[in-house]
């Protein structure tokens, strides 16, 4: 799990109170909210259901009363879902840590963890499935490439923030790799396994939605019964999802780790047969424009020309970002005071932090699925998504840090205390959470489309299914962009009076 720590500045000399930081922070916050009010007119929030309070009722009765006798193989979908993280994890890491040691020196690596790590696992599995099919092949990669980009920023970023007398006592001449283990590994090991472990966590949550595009996870049969309305077996597959998050600090231990690599591994069979004639066709002509590589510019320009619906769907994952970092800054606000000591009693705050739990731990495309089934085909149901998810994460991050204060006007009612004491000192850092997590937010609204939101996500996911791979890589490739600009704007918007150090669940 993460363990985040906000760190509020020592006040300086003849700083007054913050003013200008808070008079900042208010523009801030006042811009984005008045950006989402003047735009959201063009958002297609409309409820397209006959009965979606009848609908949630049955949900509601199907997570109730779950028909546990009704799953088939769940053991097996359980264990293969556990093998994909496990597996996928441990190729990412393998990958990003050699990276990691370039990281602070190679631009071109730092560019290239960026790219691979700006596409979703969803959409590296599209990818891949055109080359591997439904197979391990397809799932391992979906996970290690991003992973391996995230892995190398995280890493790296960890080693940075290590006191510099260590690696400056070593000898002359010592080469990056001894410097890494003499000097920095035994004071980093600590940071890096508690972010391997919760990336692995992470992992769990991604095997689960690679179900959505086909490949057998919980998240396949998980989709299936949810289709098609048999939502006693939904129920029984989401309390196996919450059963398997919850109990992964015991099943999950560092000793059962070998035991569990080798039985994943001889759940992940069989291995596809590859032709590396055809993969190689695939690499180097398939996902790129014949005008392209024929050097024909202007047919270039017709075949940009032809690709229908790019700017609305440009607009519309742009406008649902937005939408969904203002709605999840709303919901923080509202539900961080739920989980924290100063307010309510232990019943009410037990019940705050388990919906907070709830919350952050599903994953935005499975909450959006479901408000999908209750509300219809548009932006809303994937607007609900992002804002509840990453409006809980930040709630439980600032709810924590704020049990570690202690007030200093006592006597004031909870209202006061929250007004005058709290919310002020913890605003800063639940907006500097709320940008890190803007570039995460984007990601998942592109791939919000495959469930038929109008975002860059749908126009990829259906050229693929037509086999327009040249189309569906180019769209890619604007979402990548798209999440790499936010990720650098977010970096220029962030409160510096605040540090989040140690955060992994923003990455």
């Amino acid at each position: 799990m993460s363990q985040a720590v906000l760190r509020q500045p020592e006040p300086r000399p003849g700083w007054l109170a913050g003013q200008s930081s808070g008079v900042r922070l208010a523009r801030h916050s006042l811009t984005l909210v008045a950006l989402a009010v003047i735009l959201v007119p063009f958002a297609d929030l409309a409820i397209l259901t006959r009965d979606p309070w009848g609908e949630l009722a049955r949900m509601a009765r199907g997570l109730a009363w779950p028909a546990w006798g009704a799953l088939e193989s769940p053991l097996e979908a359980l264990g293969l879902t556990v093998a994909v993280a496990l597996w996928g994890t441990l190729g990412g890491m393998l990958l990003g840590f050699p990276l990691a040691l370039l990281f602070a020196r190679s631009r071109l690596v730092r560019a290239g963890c960026a790219f691979v790590r700006a596409i979703h696992e969803l959409f590296w599995a599209l990818l891949f499935l055109q080359v591997f099919g439904l197979s391990a092949a397809t799932a391992l990669m979906a996970l290690a490439i991003p992973y391996a980009g995230i892995f190398a920023k995280v890493y790296a970023e960890i080693l940075e923030q290590l006191p510099g007398a260590p690696r400056d006592a070593l000898p002359l001449g010592v080469g990056r790799l001894s410097r890494f283990v003499y000097a920095e590994l035994p004071l980093a090991w600590a940071r890096l396994a508690a972010y391997t472990r919760y990336r692995f966590e992470c992992g769990l949550r991604a095997s689960v939605l690679l179900g959505f595009v086909g490949l057998p996870t919980l998240g396949f049969q998980l989709e299936t019964a949810f289709r098609e309305g048999r939502y006693h077996e939904a129920g029984a597959l989401l309390w196996l999802f919450y059963l398997l998050i919850a109990s992964l600090p015991w099943w999950g231990h560092r000793r059962l780790i070998p035991l569990l690599l080798l039985g994943g591994a001889l759940l992940l069979g069989p291995w596809p047969t590859v032709d590396g004639s055809l993969l190689w066709r695939f690499a180097s002509q398939d996902i790129w424009p014949s005008a392209l590589l024929d050097g024909d510019w202007r047919g270039l320009i017709d075949w940009l020309a032809r690709i229908p619906e790019l700017g609305p769907a440009i607009g519309n994952t742009l406008l649902l970002g937005l939408l969904g970092s203002v709605g999840a800054l709303l919901v923080a606000l509202a539900l961080w005071p739920l989980a924290c000591r100063h307010f309510g009693n232990p019943a009410t705050r037990l019940a705050g932090r388990g919906l907070l739990i709830f919350l952050r731990s599903t994953p935005e495309l499975m909450l959006a699925f479901f408000f999908l089934l209750l509300l219809g085909p548009s932006l809303l149901p994937a607007w609900l998504a992002l804002a509840l998810h990453n409006g809980a994460l930040i709630a439980f991050l600032v709810a924590r840090h704020a049990d570690a204060i202690t007030p200093g006007m006592p006597g004031v009612n909870a209202s006061g205390r929250l007004a005058y004491e709290l919310l002020p000192r913890l605003y800063p850092g639940m907006l500097a959470l709320l940008y890190y997590r803007a570039e995460v937010i984007l990601r998942e609204t592109a791939i919000l489309g495959m469930l038929g939101v109008a975002t860059l996500g749908y126009y990829i996911d259906a050229n693929f299914e037509y086999l327009l791979f040249d189309v569906a890589f180019f769209l890619l490739l604007i979402t990548a962009a798209l999440n790499i600009a936010v990720d650098a704007l977010s970096r220029r918007l962030r409160p510096r009076e605040t540090a989040i150090i140690d955060d992994p669940c923003q990455r």
